[in-house]
């Protein structure tokens, strides 16, 4: 028997269950000819007569008996299908993959509320700071920035904001406050790889492109790497405000040259298109984007 037969049986069970072809089709919302002929192709294809029809009532035959101790089944082998596979309490893991400043400096605040809400959701993070093939490597969720070139990702934008150039007390203390385009070449510097990749540290000042070629450089691929490089001395470095607005409130870091900022940068929310998103990681996704992360 072809499985597509099993809507056949589940018709019929609701038509012993509702007493005649009227009342059946009025529960199944369909016509009292249509469900007739539903049950006599299911009785063709078994090969035996399930109903002794009348002008007044059904009645099961012997065959009729024994499909529909099997049929009435179905209802409920339908209800905990749905109920596995759609949960009414969010459950499961869900692999998200972001960097280690956003990891550490957004995310990790947050996990306490996000468990507290949501107990049965387990997050399985991989903190990376180079891109991971979400697809390849069937991860769930990932949060960078830019926006996706490939068609296959759906990106959520959760943020925008500009590069700053920053500066441990201790470093200026040092070489004193650069005030100058040309003071900020001589400084030492900490760059971003991902950001220059010809050392050149390019921004924008009153609105117009400036570039700063610095003679020291050191380059790392980890923005938490900078940021900790500039908070032990070693130079100056461009970050990202909300990445260190604890060490800038506190004063352990300091924003110099404020008329300088990078072109904007977008925080993306980023997951494979899929249009049947399980009920966990859809929670996962509503959470990261109403928490706020970046303030």
């Amino acid at each position: 028997m072809d499985f597509s037969n099993l809507k056949l049986l589940a018709v019929f069970a609701t038509v012993v269950e509702s007493g005649s072809f009227a009342a059946a089709a009025r529960t199944l919302n369909s016509s009292r000819s249509r469900v007739s002929e539903t049950v006599a192709q299911l009785e063709t294809e078994l090969g035996v007569r399930l109903l002794q029809r009348s002008t007044r009532k059904l009645s099961l035959t012997q065959e009729g008996e024994r499909v529909y101790t099997q049929a009435r089944k179905l209802p409920q082998i339908l209800h905990d299908t749905e109920t596995a596979i759609s949960p009414l309490i969010p459950s499961g893991r869900v692999t998200l993959t972001l960097g280690h400043d956003i990891a550490h400096n957004m995310l990790l605040p947050v996990l306490a509320d996000f468990h507290r809400k949501y107990p049965q959701v387990q997050l399985d993070l991989l903190v990376d700071d180079n891109k991971r093939d979400l697809i390849a490597e069937q991860i769930d969720l990932a949060i960078r920035i830019g926006l996706p070139k490939d068609d296959s990702l759906i990106a959520r934008v959760m943020h925008e904001e500009r590069m700053i150039v920053i500066a441990s007390p201790e470093y200026l203390a040092r070489v004193g406050t650069p005030n100058s385009l040309q003071a900020l070449a001589a400084c030492e510097w900490i760059g971003l790889k991902q950001t220059s990749t010809d050392n050149v540290q390019r921004f924008l000042q009153h609105g117009k492109l400036v570039e700063i070629s610095p003679k020291s450089y050191f380059r790392c691929n980890s923005p938490l790497m900078v940021q900790k490089m500039v908070q032990a001395g070693l130079g100056v470095g461009a970050l990202l405000p909300n990445t260190v607005r604890n060490e800038l409130k506190s004063g352990e870091l300091l924003h110099i040259m404020p008329s300088l900022s990078s072109d904007p940068m977008v925080f993306s929310l980023m997951y494979p298109s899929r249009h049947q998103l399980p009920l966990r990681t859809k929670v996962v996704i509503d959470y990261l984007l109403s928490a706020k992360l970046f303030g």
